[in-house]
């Protein structure tokens, strides 16, 4: 927001610019530059001041031409007449016997940034390259690049590009990095710089001498090269090997990143170096900083997916404090998880059942969520923990259990009998709506073992008029459903009320649908309704959790280093649990359909008109067809379709109505991949019925990602086909 006094202001300080007494007394003149520049970041507008601060450039005082110069930088793109009178005294000052004059008037032409004055910064900008003193070429080669970057279609004179280059030998560290960096810039259109031979060994020699940064630059442009022969790569790595020990985090990733680049072909010698710097990434685990140790976490993950036993040892250097803030705790705690073994398996249980009482609701609510992952494969310890917790009757964490325990009889079927035991009377604490899913969930599949299911189940019908969510009254039908085919003389009653509510009174078209669609099939007979709705109880593809086999360097190395890892979740997330279990009442799916490894999430949210620009530019998204035989999903109702498609997050946007020809909906999601290399890719559908057997699938891509548009293609393959069961009945009537 603008200064209110911003008028009256400039006022007084133009006055005091121009007067004579001031200009003469060097102290108050720059005491005078020091308030306009204050109240420039006050948010005054001091643009009118431009020609008496370009008068104030002729001063032989250092500190008063830097406060001129960041003045009128910041006001150059509103004058640029009245900027042809800087270059005048920038250029003079290029030939100052003061190196740091020198320095600052090259920096300070190239960021004037007007494509007007372009033509009298490049002569100052080739001496400066020659000049004697080391900080003038430092600010002269970067300046060749702020140039190109002005004005990118124009080209570079060759002779500059080659002095660039001979001045990667140049003494001065400093001044071989800038070159770098600004050989990148000049040439990115031709592939960046050309490392060869002499060029990689020569920097390798040289890389102690650059700081910390200038090392990671080095590090990672000599990833591009490929060594001509083993022994210049033994070579190579000899030079490295002081540098993957190196007491600075950001020097160790990125040498170990030239190693894994370097190494792909020698497995062993990648693991080798993989062992060598699990001293400085839990040192960086130790650090002050909570940005440092959270990144070194998660670089951690990547490489246990490699080495599972290579922090074994050091489990509790992952242990929580009470200070540190819950991203960093919730970390820690998947990197425990992958840590466990038959030795620390107690110790670890104990230390997660303390977060379980974390004053933060996230930070307990993962804790809960570790064990049920450890429960995997140490199920009855944690089943132990689980039920003593739910003996709290905290919300949250009552929620947390009882979603923790679905998901564990998801993969472990055996333990069962322990879950319908600790269910009785967890209802009464359960006030969230995923909580309250996950118990219907679990009466519903095994509501024969729980002598109370269905006095819990006529609570939750008795108040559906009352309840807000949309996703436990779809649960409840269902639970209803399965439990009247195990326990009918029980359910009958109450499953006929809630139906009764549903089809007549309910005002949300998804659950009348559904409704109507179970009512519709009770009248098929009940052997009918049992083939569809009493399906697999737990999904056989999902494996254990502890002791999985490690996965190929090549898989991650890529994205080590990078941001990838800080935006990478657990290493199995819920989320695909959720996404099989959604379609359990299609027991003849095919295994080879479940994509595990995929989540879909609708967010960022796609409007019809962004939807329609995107489906338009088919020169930047990947288009697939695909033929499925699903002739009867064109006679389901769109609000079942979208109802189904959302159980999955696949969003729907346009519909035709139902049995025209030809029949077109559109759709889109967002997958992300869990395994190599993770990424985010925007997946837009068109899915069209012409009359003929065969459903036709058009999926664009945005950008292309071959392995998550296949394993969103088997997704939306189960979902049809969960949808062609339940409707074959009603084509048949």
């Amino acid at each position: 927001m603008p200064y209110l006094g911003g008028e009256d202001t400039v006022r007084e300080l133009r006055r005091a610019l121009s007067n004579p007494n001031v200009q003469s007394d060097q102290l108050r003149y720059r005491n005078t530059i020091l308030k306009v520049i204050r109240a420039m970041s006050q948010g005054v507008d001091v643009s009118g001041l431009f020609s008496d601060m370009v008068k104030a450039c002729a001063t032989v005082d250092i500190v008063q031409k830097k406060l001129v110069y960041v003045f009128l930088c910041s006001y150059a793109a509103l004058n640029p007449e009245l900027s042809l009178l800087v270059i005048n005294t920038l250029r003079k000052d290029c030939q100052d016997p003061n190196p740091m004059v020198r320095s600052l008037a090259l920096r300070n032409m190239t960021n004037l940034r007007l494509p007007s004055l372009m033509e009298y910064v490049e002569q100052p900008l080739t001496a400066g390259l020659r000049d004697r003193a080391a900080c003038v070429r430092r600010v002269a080669v970067l300046g060749w690049a702020k140039l190109h970057n002005l004005q990118p279609n124009s080209e570079i004179d060759a002779a500059v590009v080659n002095e660039l280059y001979s001045l990667l030998r140049d003494p001065d560290p400093v001044v071989m990095v800038n070159c770098l960096r600004a050989l990148e810039e000049i040439l990115k259109e031709e592939g960046g710089i050309a490392i060869n031979k002499p060029i990689t060994h020569h920097l390798l020699n040289r890389l102690k001498e650059s700081d910390v940064w200038g090392q990671c630059e080095v590090l990672r442009i000599l990833q591009r090269y490929r060594p001509q022969s083993e022994d210049e790569l033994f070579d190579i790595l000899s030079l490295l090997d002081a540098s993957l020990v190196s007491p600075h985090p950001q020097v160790m990733a990125a040498t170990l990143s030239l190693f894994l680049s370097l190494c792909s072909g020698l497995p062993a010698v990648s693991l080798a170096a993989l062992e060598r710097v699990r001293g400085p990434l839990l040192a960086a685990c130790g650090s002050v900083s909570r940005e440092l140790r959270f990144t070194a976490l998660c670089h951690i993950q990547l490489l246990l997916r490699s080495l599972p036993g290579l922090m074994g040892a050091h489990y509790k250097r992952f242990f929580c404090g009470y200070a540190e803030p819950a991203y960093i705790k919730q970390r820690k705690m998947q990197v425990l998880v992958e840590l466990v073994n038959d030795d620390n398996v107690t110790m670890l249980l104990d230390e997660l059942k303390g977060y379980c009482t974390d004053v933060n609701t996230d930070t307990a609510q993962a804790a809960i969520s570790a064990i049920g992952r450890i429960g995997r494969s140490y199920s009855d310890r944690c089943l132990e923990i689980l039920t003593g917790l739910l003996a709290l009757k905290q919300e949250h964490i009552t929620s947390a259990v009882v979603q923790t325990m679905r998901d564990l009889v998801w993969v472990c079927p055996q333990c069962s009998d322990t879950v319908c035991l600790a269910l009785e009377g967890c209802e009464e604490t359960l006030q969230d709506s995923q909580g309250r899913q996950a118990l219907l969930w679990l009466l519903g599949v095994y509501g024969e073992q729980v002598s109370s299911a269905p006095y819990t189940l006529e609570v939750f019908i008795d108040g559906v008029r009352s309840e807000v969510s949309l996703g436990v009254k779809m649960e409840l039908l269902t639970t209803t459903m399965r439990l009247f085919l195990c326990r009918p003389a029980e359910t009958q009653d109450m499953l006929g009320r809630l139906l009764h509510y549903c089809i007549e009174e309910e005002p949300d078209m998804c659950v009348r649908d559904q409704a109507l669609l179970y009512y519709r099939l009770l009248h098929c007979g009940i052997e009918e309704t049992q083939k569809v709705l009493q399906g697999r109880r737990s999904d056989p593809s999902l494996g254990v959790l502890i002791g999985r086999p490690s996965e190929p360097i090549s898989q991650w190395a890529c994205s080590f280093n990078t941001l990838e890892p800080l935006r990478q979740g657990t290493v199995e997330t819920d989320s695909t649990i959720s996404a099989s279990r959604c379609t359990d009442a299609s027991a003849d799916v095919p295994a080879s359909s479940i994509a595990a490894p995929l989540s879909l999430s609708l967010s960022p949210a796609l409007s019809p008109e962004e939807f329609e620009r995107l489906w338009l530019q088919r020169q930047v998204l990947h288009s697939e067809q695909e033929q499925i035989q699903f002739p009867a999903i064109p006679h389901c109702s769109p609000q079942s379709l979208q109802a189904a498609m959302q159980l999955v997050n696949i969003q729907t946007l346009a519909f035709t109505p139902p049995h025209t020809l030809p029949w077109r909906v559109y759709l889109y999601t967002h997958t992300q991949h869990a395994g190599d290399s993770p990424h985010i890719t925007l997946i837009l559908g068109e899915l069209l019925y012409t009359g003929e057997e065969e459903l036709k699938v058009t999926l664009k891509q945005q950008p292309r990602d071959d392995k998550a548009l296949k394993g969103f293609l088997s997704i939306l393959t189960t979902v049809l086909h969960t949808l062609v069961t339940q409707l074959v009945w009603f084509i048949a009537r």
